[in-house]
C-alpha cells in the first residue's frame, strides 16, 4: 500500500506539472475550451491508473517523465483531430458501454483484395453485408507491407498508409463513416509486436540510427540469442528454426519471432511505446472501433523464460487502454491470444482487451464434430467459458489463420483423454489421413520434432463438403450441409459476437492454386483465403443450390438471433444432456429463455422429457427453429446434426 500511495502522489503532481504546458499547446493548435475541457476530465480520470501502468514499466528510466510529456501531448492533438462524428459516437458507446453485447451483433471478416480488390469497391457490398445482418466487419491488413510474401500482411511497413494496391487512407477513412452510416463498425488490425523490415524505423536501424536500433532487439554474436532461445519455442518451424535471423547488412542477429521479415519491438524502450500509441490513435481517428490486437503474447521479453504471456504484456495493454479511454473512447480492444485458455482469459477486462477471439471454443467444436462426443467441449465450456463483467467472446469456426488444438491437457484427461494422442489424431483427422474422415485439410507448420502441426481448410472442405461433392452423394452432401449448419448455431447462441469468414456463408470450398504462387506456396493458409465465390454468391437465393440452402438457413438464424433477448452478452450455463453426443447450454437475459441442444452425431438422438422440463422449463415447450411446439411429457429425438432452441411456450 505504502508504494502505491507513493506512486499515486507522484501522478497527482505530475500531472500537476505537466497539464498547463499541455494545455497552453492545445489552445495554440487552435483547441477549443470545451474540447479541451472533454479531453481534461477524462485525462484526469483516467490518470491515475495509467500513470502507474506507465511508472511500473518505465519509471526506472532517466527520461521517463520526457516520455510522459511528449505521450500526454501526442493524447492532446490526437484529440483535437479526432473528427466530429467520431466524437459524437465517443459520447453514444460511453453512454451505453454494453453496446457490443447486443443480440443483434453480428461480424464478418474478409481480405479486401481477395473479397473485392480495393476499398472504392468494397462499398458497392454495404447491402450485401447487411442481408447478411452484419453489424461488425472486420477488414485483414491492409496496410503497406513487403511485396510477395508478407505473412498475409502481418509485415506491417507502414500503419498510415494504405496498400496502393488496395486504396488511399482517405479512402479508408470514407469507408469508415459509410459503414458506421449503415450501422456496421469497422474492425482493423493493429500489429504491435513486430513490424516489417521495410518500416522506416527498420529502414533506419539498417541505416545505422542508434535510436532505431533501439527499437528493436539486435545482437552481434549468438550469445545472447542462444541464451533466449533455450526456452523459446518455435512458432514457425518450417520457415526457419529458431527465433533469431542474421542481417548480413548489419552484421547483426535480429529477434524475430515469427518471419525474417518480421521485427520485434522492444518494449523495454519507452520511445517504442509512444511511438506505436500514437500509431493507434491514428488508426482510431480513421473510424476504427475495434482494434483486433495481433500476438499479444508475444510483446515482452524475458530471459529464462518462454517469453509468452509476461506482466509486462498486460502492463501495455492496459496502458494502450487508459490512452484510449481518454482520447478514443468509443474504441475496444480485441484480444488475439492464441495460447492456453487461462492465459487467453488472462487478457480480457474492461481495463484491457473487452473483446477476445475464442480460440477454445473453435477448437473444441471441430473437436466435437470429429469425435461425436461432446464430453471436452461440455466439461472445457462449464469451467472456462465466463468472462469478466463488460467484456465478450469473439466466437469463430474459422479465420484467417490456423486451427489449433489449444485445449487444456487436464481438461482432456479428466474425461479419460490422452492430450498428445488425441491432437495427433485431430490432426490426422482433419487432413483426411484418419480412415473414415470426411474432412479435406492441409497440415500446417508440422514440426518433426515434437509432432505438433495445425490445419488449414475452409469451413465447408473441412466439414466434408469438398469429399461429398467429389464423390456425388447426394446424402453425404446433405450431411455436411447440416454440419455446416450446426456449427454456425452454435456460434450464433453460445454468447458474445458470432464471427463468419466471408465465403463460408455460401459453402466456398478450399482453393488450392495458391501452390503456383512463389509467395504463397509455402503456407498453407492460403488454401481458406480464396477470392470471393461470386458464383455461388450469385446462387444465394436459390434454394436448390447447395449456397442457396446454406445462405438463406444461416440469414435466417442470424435474423431470429436479432429477436431473442436471452442471446445478448455471454451469460451461459452448460447443463445436462444425459447423452453423448448432445450439447446442451441454457441462455437466459431476464425472465426470456432458451435452451439449446445440438446433436453432433450423424445418427438419431434421444433426450429424455425430465431434462426439457428441468432446463425448458415447462411441459409446453416451442423450438424456435422449426417453429413447432414441444412437448416435455416424453422424449425428444433430435435427428443427424439437428439442433434446437426451446423457450417456453408462454415466451413465444
Amino acid at each position: 500500500m505504502h508504494d502505491w500511495e507513493r506512486i499515486q502522489r507522484e501522478a497527482a503532481r505530475s500531472l500537476t506539472r505537466l497539464l498547463p504546458r499541455v494545455a497552453q499547446a492545445f489552445a495554440e493548435a487552435g483547441g477549443a475550451a470545451g474540447e479541451w475541457n472533454v479531453f481534461e476530465q477524462r485525462l484526469r480520470r483516467e490518470w491515475p491508473r495509467l500513470f502507474e501502468l506507465l511508472f511500473g514499466l518505465y519509471g526506472t528510466q532517466y527520461d521517463f517523465f520526457y516520455h510522459l510529456e511528449q505521450l500526454l501531448l501526442a493524447m492532446a492533438q490526437s484529440w483535437l483531430k479526432r473528427p466530429d462524428w467520431l466524437k459524437q459516437r465517443d459520447a453514444l458507446r460511453e453512454a451505453d458501454t454494453e453496446w457490443f453485447q447486443s443480440e443483434r451483433m453480428m461480424g464478418g471478416v474478409l481480405y479486401v483484395d481477395r473479397f473485392c480488390g480495393t476499398l472504392a469497391r468494397l462499398r458497392e457490398f454495404i447491402p450485401y453485408f447487411r442481408e447478411l445482418g452484419l453489424t461488425y466487419l472486420h477488414l485483414m491488413p491492409l496496410f503497406e507491407a513487403p511485396e510477395g510474401n508478407n505473412d498475409g500482411g502481418y509485415a506491417v511497413s507502414s500503419y498510415r498508409r494504405v496498400n496502393p494496391h488496395i486504396g488511399t487512407t482517405a479512402e479508408l477513412a470514407d469507408l469508415a463513416r459509410e459503414l458506421d452510416t449503415a450501422g456496421i463498425s469497422l474492425v482493423l488490425d493493429f500489429v504491435f509486436n513486430h513490424t516489417s523490415d521495410e518500416h522506416e524505423w527498420a529502414r533506419r536501424a539498417q541505416a545505422g540510427d542508434p535510436d532505431y536500433q533501439e527499437f528493436y532487439f539486435l545482437f552481434p554474436d549468438r550469445t545472447m540469442p542462444d541464451a533466449y532461445e533455450r526456452t523459446l519455442r518455435e512458432i514457425f518451424p518450417t520457415v526457419r528454426r529458431g527465433s533469431f535471423t542474421w542481417r548480413p547488412d548489419m552484421q547483426r542477429w535480429v529477434w524475430t519471432t515469427f518471419n525474417s521479415f518480421q521485427w520485434d519491438l522492444n518494449y523495454a524502450n519507452p520511445a517504442v511505446f509512444r511511438a506505436m500509441a500514437a500509431e493507434m490513435l491514428f488508426l482510431a481517428n480513421l473510424g476504427v472501433a475495434v482494434l483486433r490486437l495481433d500476438a499479444v503474447p508475444f510483446i515482452w521479453k524475458r530471459m529464462g523464460t518462454n517469453c509468452e504471456n509476461q506482466p509486462e504484456a498486460h502492463r501495455i495493454i492496459q496502458a494502450f487502454n487508459a490512452i484510449a479511454r481518454i482520447t478514443a473512447p468509443a474504441l475496444l480492444f480485441k484480444s488475439e491470444a492464441i495460447v492456453h485458455p487461462d492465459d487467453v482469459l488472462s487478457y480480457v477486462s474492461p481495463q484491457e482487451c473487452q473483446l477476445s477471439y475464442n480460440p477454445l471454443l473453435m477448437a473444441l467444436l471441430w473437436e466435437t464434430l470429429a469425435t461425436r462426443e461432446v464430453k471436452l467441449l461440455a466439461h472445457s465450456l462449464s469451467h472456462r467459458f465466463r468472462l469478466p463483467p463488460g467484456c465478450a467472446w469473439i466466437n469463430y469456426l474459422r479465420s484467417h489463420d490456423d486451427i489449433g488444438w489449444t485445449f487444456d491437457d487436464n481438461d482432456a484427461r479428466a474425461v479419460g483423454i490422452d492430450p498428445w494422442g488425441h491432437r495427433q489424431f485431430l490432426n490426422a483427422f482433419y487432413t483426411g489421413r484418419f480412415p473414415g474422415s470426411f474432412a479435406r485439410g492441409l497440415p500446417f507448420q508440422e514440426n518433426p520434432d515434437t509432432g505438433d502441426a495445425r490445419v488449414s481448410g475452409t469451413l465447408a472442405s473441412l466439414a466434408g463438403l469438398e469429399q461429398a461433392l467429389a464423390g456425388g452423394d447426394p446424402q453425404a452432401i446433405d450431411i455436411a450441409i447440416r454440419r455446416i449448419i450446426l456449427l454456425h448455431s452454435i456460434v450464433l447462441s453460445i454468447g458474445g459476437i458470432p464471427l463468419i469468414y466471408l465465403g463460408d456463408e455460401v459453402g466456398t470450398l478450399n482453393d488450392y492454386g495458391y501452390v503456383s504462387d512463389p509467395a504463397k506456396a509455402d503456407d498453407s493458409r492460403w488454401v481458406h483465403r480464396p477470392l470471393r465465390n461470386q458464383v455461388a454468391m450469385d446462387q444465394r437465393h436459390d434454394p436448390t443450390t447447395i449456397p442457396g440452402r446454406i445462405f438463406s438457413t444461416l440469414t435466417r438464424l442470424i435474423h431470429l438471433r436479432t429477436s431473442l433477448p436471452a442471446l445478448r452478452d455471454g451469460m451461459m450455463e452448460v447443463v445436462r444432456s444425459d447423452n453423448r453426443h448432445v450439447l446442451a447450454y441454457v441462455r437466459q437475459t431476464g425472465s426470456q429463455r432458451v435452451l439449446v441442444l445440438a446433436n453432433f452425431s450423424e445418427y438419431p438422438q434421444s433426450i429424455a422429457g425430465n431434462l426439457l422440463r428441468m432446463y425448458g422449463p415447462g411441459l409446453e415447450l416451442f423450438d424456435l427453429i422449426q417453429e413447432q411446439p414441444v412437448s416435455a411429457t416424453t422424449a425428444l429425438t433430435l435427428q443427424p446434426y439437428q439442433f434446437v432452441w426451446l423457450t417456453p411456450s408462454w415466451q413465444r
